[in-house]
């Protein structure tokens, strides 16, 4: 047989798994209307519990496993399958066990005794929908119930990974017992030689697989989507002789399987909102699943007091990420069977994760108060500290508070009037938190964990530090000194920072020395790697400067040969832009939204407006109304978003956040609270932001992004990832810098994605060579597209009506996309697709 066939690639991954602690399964032991091994689970119990099975076999006989057998198909069809192999299936009141997952430590043998009789078996070809004879290539079950899926497929048969997706799409009935969500498998896996993708629903052509991929460069920032060679031959032999073995996949399935639960909002048809409540299998992504390993396994090895800096470009499911090591954090034993930590805190912004975190553990350990978060006041916080609550969850803003909160507890309102009894007591309390070990898990480490803010931390945590001089930060300078006297090994104090762009400062504070004798971050998913793999979008990829887009337009307004419309000159008549008129480039926003963005998602999108300062904020918007109000628009509305009070210096009329947003619907003023909600909906386009959301705004709808800003460094990367969020339709999103420089933009980006290009110069000339391209192609009618593109703005909209095209053609072109796979195949589209084009770029497909 040929080494390329199916068969001899399924045989080799079966050889994998059972060099890796799996059985062959035998097809006789299918029961295919029930999805189940019954064999195997009559086994698993009573080699497991014995007196149990013993005692049921003297009351019911010879009826005791058809029995057991409804009993556990009714628990799988109302509880599901994670639930029944975490906590069991009752029969007759009684409670048996269908697998034992591996303790934190090894004080209790009985249980280790047990986790050793679990049966893993894999087994080949196997029917899957009753009634006909088609089969599923590979079927993983644990002790008699199954709980994977596998097609495999081969490149020598000419088919890949995207043949099995295609197959579970079209070919396999979501409704058949093995399919059916939650309650048999609860993985399917599309794989051949190179790479491996999963799903935890089956929905037909609605499936939706995530890549279960190393990435091409795995712990790099330079790593893409795909997969390096293995030492098996087969790139994918991570995921069977690593992620599937034995041990792994059991800790997987006791560990980091989920339920997520989640409500919508959706139109009710009345003009009105309903929630409908969601439900989703989480199965961790590569990155996550070997991030949160490495950490147990380093904390494990070290110890309390050390610094982990988890670098995850957006895109990557921190929320997820966090969620997993907290609660393996807090359980953690080491070698000698000693707990590493007594309290994990997790200090973030997220709002759901509290409950996301409490859900997942409930779900895992049947537990319920493992987890407290912080929602009311510092006393709530420095009580949950006092308690021995094992996760806690809080916002950084609290943590400066503790040691009031400390008083408060002892009776105290304050410091100041604190008596001595009531300072003993909180000193009392204070020194047995100071006792205990903490792992400190921070959610996008940036600028506020360092300085004083950490100093404070640590002080209230036990952490002996350097005060410094207690005076405002006056400079750059004095606070990287304060950072690095703030920083340095604490015995009882671990910090786990989660960030996608970490400064200089925070590589400094949290990271730890790498090879070149610099800090490094602990764990990397790289941005590229995230765009690669389809999770966010190239927010550089249709990036422009003003300048080089008005050449552009102008150049395209001079020549008679292209179709455009008086629109274009708008546009096109400020070539040169007084660099403080904010009514200039108030209306060059406005038109090109209108022209070019607007009519994406539906009619949905949206544009963020950067500025430099509040004031320019308040007469932006300002700008903004005056002019929607002039020509008469009535499908574009704006919002301002600004922190505090602004004080015209002209007029002295003082202005807020709220004051400046009066909802469209009811007039009344918008809270800072209900801005991103309101903003969110079908009635503001565009929002005017100024020093504000610059990391925790999320909307899939920006399309577009006008920025009127000096943007350096992380800033640069944090403001334009704004528009990066995926959602169904959405193209690359567009970028007018009206301030920036590309080269600086393209420094910013590349500590973060050194494969970042950005298109400098457009190139109009190059438009009639295009054209001929496409027309020796005979792809279209020349004479029926000018016709239609006489309606078009300008030639931009030419590129853009003719991209779908240029995606199928093979036109040769080049991109620097530094350290690519050289096999991976690639697409044409312009670079501009929201407005005019210039030369023509690649990027992977």
């Amino acid at each position: 047989m040929a080494p390329t066939t199916e068969q001899v690639f399924e045989s080799c991954v079966e050889q994998s798994l059972t060099d890796g602690g799996w059985s062959a399964g035998a097809l006789a032991e299918w029961e295919q209307a029930r999805a189940l091994f019954p064999a195997r689970v009559f086994a698993f119990i009573e080699a497991t519990q014995p007196k149990l099975w013993a005692e049921m076999a003297a009351l019911h006989g010879g009826n005791l496993q058809p029995m057991l057998l409804d009993a556990l198909v009714k628990e799988l069809e109302i509880k599901g399958s994670l639930h029944v192999l975490r906590h069991g299936f009752k029969c007759y009141g009684k409670l048996f066990r269908l697998a034992y997952f591996q303790p934190a430590h090894a004080l209790s043998p009985d249980v280790l005794a047990l986790y050793a009789r679990n049966q893993l078996t894999v087994t080949r070809q196997v029917p899957c929908h009753p009634g006909d004879h088609s089969s599923i290539d590979m079927v993983l079950a644990v002790n008699g119930l199954p709980v994977a899926t596998i097609e495999l497929k081969n490149p020598g048969t000419g088919q890949t990974w995207r043949h099995a997706i295609r197959q579970y799409q079209t070919d396999r009935d979501p409704r058949a017992p093995l399919f059916d969500f939650k309650k048999r498998a609860l993985i399917h896996f599309a794989a051949d030689p190179d790479e491996v993708w999963m799903a935890t629903r089956l929905a037909q052509s609605k499936t939706f697989f995530l890549p279960f991929n190393r990435g091409s460069h795995p712990g790099q920032v330079q790593c893409g989507a795909g997969n390096p060679q293995h030492g098996s031959g087969y790139r994918t032999g991570y995921f069977w002789q690593e992620t599937l073995q034995r041990d792994s996949f059991l800790d997987i399935l006791g560990h980091s399987l989920f339920i997520e639960k989640d409500a919508q909002k959706v139109d009710d048809g009345r003009g009105g909102k309903r929630l409908v409540a969601t439900e989703k299998m989480v199965f961790p992504r590569y990155h996550q699943l070997d991030a949160v390993r490495a950490v147990i396994a380093a904390a494990r090895a070290e110890g309390a007091g050390h610094n982990y800096l988890i670098q995850h470009s957006v895109g990557s499911g921190k929320t997820n990420s966090i969620s997993w090591p907290s609660h393996r954090l807090a359980s953690l034993h080491d070698a000698q069977d000693q707990k590493v930590f007594d309290c994990v805190i997790v200090i973030t912004d997220r709002k759901v994760l509290d409950q996301q975190l409490q859900d997942a553990i409930y779900q895992i350990e049947h537990a319920q108060g493992v987890v407290k978060a912080i929602d009311q006041d510092a006393k709530q916080l420095a009580e949950a500290l006092i308690d021995g609550t094992k996760i806690v969850i809080t916002t950084l803003q609290k943590f400066p508070f503790v040691l009031r909160g400390l008083l408060h507890s002892a009776g105290a309102q304050n410091q100041d009037q604190a008596s001595v009894e009531e300072k003993a007591q909180a000193n009392a309390w204070q020194e047995a938190i100071a006792a205990r070990r903490y792992a400190v898990i921070v959610d996008e480490a940036h600028s506020s964990q360092t300085g004083e803010t950490a100093c404070e931390l640590k002080g209230i945590l036990g952490a002996k530090v350097q005060n410094g001089n207690g005076e405002d930060e006056p400079d750059w300078e004095e606070r990287l000194n304060q950072i690095m006297a703030s920083r340095g090994q604490q015995q009882n104090l671990s910090f786990f920072a989660f960030t996608a762009t970490p400064k200089g400062k925070t590589l400094e504070l949290f990271g730890r020395l790498g090879s070149g004798g610099k800090p490094q971050a602990f764990h990397t998913y790289s941005m590229r790697q995230a765009i690669e793999e389809g999770f966010i979008l190239d927010v550089l990829r249709h990036y422009t400067t003003y300048s080089t887009w008005c050449k552009f337009v102008k150049t395209v307004e001079d020549d008679p040969s292209i179709p455009r419309k008086q629109g274009a000159k708008a546009l096109a008549k400020f070539k040169e832009l007084h660099p403080h008129n904010i009514e200039q480039k108030t209306e060059v926003m406005v038109e090109h939204f209108r022209e070019h963005v607007r009519h994406q998602l539906g009619g949905r999108a949206k544009a963020m407006v950067v500025m430099a300062s509040r004031i320019q904020a308040v007469r932006y918007k300002q700008a903004f109304e005056r002019y929607i109000q002039e020509q008469g628009y009535t499908n574009i509305r704006s919002l301002v978003a600004f922190s505090g009070t602004v004080k015209d210096p002209d007029t002295g009329i003082e202005y807020t956040e709220p004051g400046m947003n009066p909802d469209a619907v009811t007039h009344k003023p918008i809270s800072e609270g209900q801005l991103p909600e309101r903003f969110a909906s079908d009635d503001y386009q565009v929002l005017l932001v100024a020093n504000k959301y610059q990391t925790s705004f999320d909307q899939p709808l920006l399309c577009a992004m006008y920025v009127d800003k000096r943007l350096d460094g992380v800033q640069a990367v944090q403001t334009l990832s704004h528009l990066n969020r995926k959602i169904a339709g959405k193209d690359e999103p567009f970028v007018l810098d009206f301030v920036n420089k590309p080269e600086d933009i393209y420094a910013a980006f590349k500590p973060y994605f050194d494969a970042t290009s950005l298109q400098e110069a457009a190139k109009p000339e190059m438009l009639p060579s295009i054209k001929h391209a496409l027309d020796q192609l005979q792809v279209y009618h020349w004479t029926g597209a000018r016709s239609r593109l006489s309606h078009a703005f300008s030639t931009a909209i030419l590129i853009g009506k003719t991209r779908l095209i240029m995606r199928t053609c093979s036109v040769s072109c080049s991109r620097q996309w530094t350290g690519s796979r050289p096999s991976r195949r690639t697409r044409c589209a312009p670079p501009f697709a929201t407005s005019s084009a210039a030369t023509f770029g690649c990027m992977p497909s």
